[in-house]
């Protein structure tokens, strides 16, 4: 699944001339937390979010910096602000460069930009041109319309079980020297000992997130360290 599969096509936008009381407006009445702005060849040049409008003279929320601040900041800084709290229009408070995606972005590229940028919504962009946007509960939605691989014969359960030890091997936590891994016709048995209860959910996440995998049975036992006091 793509991001050209769960997007928004009919995005609200607005232009770098919007006033920035319509654009409150836009935002409240949507209820959407960012708005996109384009040019005139449909180009997105920035994005308005409700941060953007949190800070301004008309609400006295502008920043307020004490003396010895205004000492170190330079003008440009100052002089950045300023327009930012005072300005009307959306290319005044917009943000910029945009971060943004394309069609053909999977959903674990939309996850990962979502977090690191700490946003909620990705214009998608073809050729530079605006043509939806994705927001979390998209991806949320998506998530839930992935379908999970049909299940395995038993001819399956020997790749099952090599596909789940390649995995833990990767994993610095998993301790595959202690433990014991049954598949049989997708049911996946966990034997053997562990340090941890957070261990235990590893492996059991590792193990029903494997293609193939029905469910899990967990038999692992906690192995307690020489003078652990019950």
């Amino acid at each position: 699944m793509r991001a050209r599969d769960i997007m928004t096509t009919s995005v609200v936008t607005v232009t770098p001339e919007t006033n920035i009381r319509d654009i409150a407006k836009v935002l409240l009445e949507r209820r959407i937390s960012a708005v996109p702005v384009v040019d005139s060849r449909n180009r997105v040049v920035g994005v308005v979010s409700e941060g953007d409008l949190l800070h301004r003279v008309e609400n006295h929320t502008e920043r307020h910096r004490s003396w010895w601040l205004e000492l170190v900041a330079s003008a440009e800084t100052m002089a950045g602000e300023y327009v930012k709290s005072h300005g009307l229009m959306a290319k005044d408070v917009m943000t910029w460069p945009v971060i943004s995606t394309t069609p053909d972005a999977s959903l674990a590229e939309l996850a990962t930009l979502l977090d690191r940028y700490n946003i909620k919504r990705l214009p998608v962009l073809h050729n530079g041109t605006l043509v939806g946007i994705v927001s979390r509960a998209d991806l949320l939605r998506g998530l839930i319309g992935v379908r999970p691989e049909a299940a395995p014969g038993a001819g399956d359960d020997a790749r099952i079980r090599e596909a789940l030890m390649r995995r833990l091997e990767a994993e610095p936590w998993a301790n595959t020297a202690s433990m014991n891994i049954v598949v049989t016709n997708g049911v996946v048995e966990l034997w053997g000992f562990i340090g941890s209860e957070a261990e235990r959910e590893a492996f059991r996440v590792a193990a029903q997130s494997t293609p193939g995998v029905r469910s899990v049975e967990d038999h692992l036992a906690i192995l307690r360290s020489p003078g652990w006091a019950a």
